[in-house]
């Protein structure tokens, strides 16, 4: 009898010792899933450089794409396509229930749309998000859905980093390249992120002193617009442009975003531009001290990867991008008859040459 019951607790340890190992192989075979919802269109010079970001900070950490973590992605494309309300609202409905079947560890959201129409509709879920590219000011969402009790101390399911705009810096890296600046011209639109940008710029302005005026104009079409460029041109006192009106339309209705309005620009414009970040001197802006949306993303990223290893995202502090870069693009400069000092360049993070691919 004995013999017998040994023989079957046998079996049971044995039994238990595969089990077990059968479940570290199903562990092995299910990384974490992370879910990264894009505002944008796929591709987007702002959207794209946070998602490598955030991968990377990954990778830095050893969880490699495919093999320790999976990256679902969803691009709402609110700025080319679905830029309507009813279209954005649509989207947000087809981005929540990809979201909801496919089980995420981590919902990450890129630019404000995705935020403000996915990430509030999951907050004091079970599911931890981080959000990047946030342009409108976080109490104000706050104030709509009560996502956290402070910066500091979220408190609930959400984190992440708010994109700090660096105008001051960039506005005084421009006057000590060109001393004799008297104005620069803030050109903005009226999209939801044109508000919050309006609102971003009279902040951070209002806290630091810079050497030169500034005026912003908000304008409506694409219309407006080329007027406005066209006028500066004329107007001795405007040193430089710093232009953000990034979705246009004409009087037909025809949709105008980054690359089409910045090419425009740069074929008209007798004024350097001040890219607001980093991806718009790829597009052919002059450049200086811009929002380095690559770094934001690793700033994320690092909230990923600490939410991954255990950490509850109402205890990880609500950030600012940390870094702007020094971009100038040499084509552009030449095309304006700059001679950018040989020091500027060297301390430059980089210097562009190549000339923007137009589709």
């Amino acid at each position: 009898m004995r013999g017998k019951a040994w023989y079957i607790a046998y079996g049971v340890m044995w039994t238990a010792i595969f089990i077990l190992a059968m479940g570290v192989e199903v562990l092995r075979a299910s990384p974490p899933k992370i879910f990264v919802l894009h505002s944008y269109e796929q591709g987007n010079v702002c959207g794209q450089p946070q998602h490598e970001g955030v991968v990377a900070a990954l990778q830095e950490a050893d969880f490699i794409e495919g093999h320790d973590v999976q990256f679902i992605t969803y691009h709402m494309d609110t700025k080319r396509k679905n830029n309507t309300p009813q279209l954005i609202l649509e989207q947000a409905r087809i981005a929540l229930a990809k979201i909801r079947s496919s089980h995420p560890s981590v919902l990450v959201t890129l630019d404000d749309n995705a935020f403000r129409t996915v990430a509030l509709k999951l907050v004091d879920t079970s599911l931890p998000i981080v959000f990047s590219g946030m342009n409108g000011q976080p109490e104000d969402y706050n104030q709509k859905v009560r996502f956290m009790e402070s910066r500091i101390r979220p408190g609930h399911n959400i984190t992440g980093v708010y994109e700090k705009l660096h105008v001051a810096d960039a506005f005084r890296v421009h006057c000590r390249l060109f001393p004799s600046v008297k104005k620069i011209k803030i050109i903005l639109d009226t999209s939801p992120t044109g508000r919050a940008i309006y609102k971003q710029v009279n902040l951070e302005l209002a806290n630091e002193m810079v050497p030169c005026k500034w005026d912003i104009n908000v304008v409506k079409t694409w219309e407006q617009y080329k007027n406005l460029i066209l006028e500066a041109n004329k107007a001795p006192e405007i040193g430089a442009i710093y232009p953000v009106a990034i979705l246009l339309k004409n009087r037909s209705g025809q949709t105008y975003t980054a690359p089409e309005i910045f090419a425009w620009t740069i074929k008209n414009s007798r004024k350097p531009e001040i890219a607001v970040n980093y991806a718009f001197t790829h597009l052919g802006l002059f450049g200086g001290a811009a929002v380095d949306f690559f770094s934001m993303g690793k700033q994320a990223g690092k909230m990923v990867l600490a939410i991954l290893r255990g950490q509850n995202p109402g205890m990880i502090p609500i950030e600012e991008a940390e870094k702007y870069a020094l971009v100038f693009n040499l084509n552009r400069a030449r095309q304006l008859g700059i001679k950018i000092p040989d020091d500027i360049l060297l301390a430059a993070d980089e210097v562009i040459t190549k000339v923007p691919h137009r589709k």
